[in-house]
């Protein structure tokens, strides 16, 4: 079942766009629900010479063919440099890879922009995610959406499109991407053979892609390292808990900044889930934890912890860039075990 099965009924709204496409679209919404995968196989079947009836493209004629090897002449992706490598993509230029889309990567397409297309058809740029832009780089990209080269389509694609300039949003028709419905989402996981689905949906808040990467990869490992130290609660060392996170985080890809962001994102959802239950309202994220959230809840009191949910917000804007990944978790489960410490 491919994503595109998912999102049927947006499909076919992107599919009667095709007659008069604007120069940019920008599809947004949360991560995990396949807005890349969606945005790339509207690129293959705009680019398709023998679409289906379906709007999908053929997957055989000379245009798949290029696409799937990565050398069609009309088609540009622009993604990090570390995204590509983590997917096999990139070149390994001996530096360290690039967390976001540079500058040099948007100037880059002035030549492919100002010559003609292939077969006098259509030419496609991908951006992703299109948050992964330093200021000057937005403006860079905002300069040429400014001036629309002739039978070309951007691509946007974001999980947070509010951090994107108000500029490059106006320049682009939105397209936002639903959460499908739960059954929707199960019958998705279900056919792509993911184990104890249920709660790795739970975890991922409905989105099934992100349900599917958690169940599947290394990064359940992440969270179960992380759930077995937040699980403690009163019992917790702070330090001892730093120095085991801080280790599997590194272990993690190699360390680097994405696992710490992954880490706090997941840290924020359990400190959702606590003031939730503090409120005495059902837990939203670890369901399957909801006796032992709901035991900590009582330890602590909504004031505290509604206080350090705000804080966590700081912690996961800064787990980018950790100066020293160790003692930035110390500080982090110091405040945690603060919450249960008796008043």
């Amino acid at each position: 079942m491919n994503v595109i099965q998912l999102h049927s009924g947006l499909w076919q709204r992107l599919q009667a766009r095709r007659g008069q496409l604007p120069h940019a679209l920008l599809l947004g919404g949360r991560r995990g629900l396949g807005k890349f995968d969606l945005a790339r196989a509207f690129a293959a079947a705009l680019l398709c010479e023998r679409p289906q009836e379906s709007g999908e493209a053929c997957g055989a004629c000379p245009a798949c063919n290029w696409l799937s090897q990565g050398n069609h002449p009309d088609f540009r992706l622009l993604q990090p440099e570390a995204l590509a490598e983590a997917e096999g993509d990139g070149e390994d230029s001996g530096k360290k890879a690039s967390q976001q889309i540079t500058i040099d990567q948007v100037r880059g397409l002035d030549d492919f922009l100002h010559v003609g297309t292939h077969r006098a058809g259509l030419r496609v740029v991908l951006v992703c995610p299109a948050e992964a832009m330093n200021r000057n780089t937005a403006n860079a990209l905002l300069k040429t959406l400014e001036e629309p080269a002739p039978d070309t389509l951007f691509l946007l694609v974001s999980h947070e499109p509010e951090r994107l300039l108000p500029t490059i949003r106006s320049r682009c028709q939105s397209v936002p991407v639903p959460l499908p419905s739960a059954a929707e989402a199960r019958a998705w996981l279900a056919a792509a053979g993911v184990a104890d689905a249920e709660r790795w949906l739970a975890l991922a808040g409905g989105a099934p892609l992100l349900a599917a990467e958690l169940g599947g990869s290394g990064e359940s490992r992440l969270i179960e390292a992380l759930l077995e130290q937040l699980a403690r609660g009163p019992a917790l060392d702070p330090l001892a808990a730093a120095a085991a996170l801080d280790k599997t985080v590194k272990a993690e890809k190699g360390g680097g900044a994405a696992p710490m962001k992954r880490l706090m994102e997941w840290a924020q959802k359990w400190l959702v889930d606590l003031s939730l239950a503090a409120a005495q309202l059902p837990v939203r994220y670890f369901v399957g934890e909801r006796e032992r959230i709901e035991k900590l809840a009582a330890r602590s009191d909504a004031q505290r912890l509604l206080a350090f949910g705000r804080k966590a917000l700081q912690y996961r804007r800064h787990s980018e860039h950790p100066l020293n990944s160790r003692l930035f978790l110390e500080d982090f489960f110091l405040g945690y075990a603060a919450l249960f410490e008796r008043r």
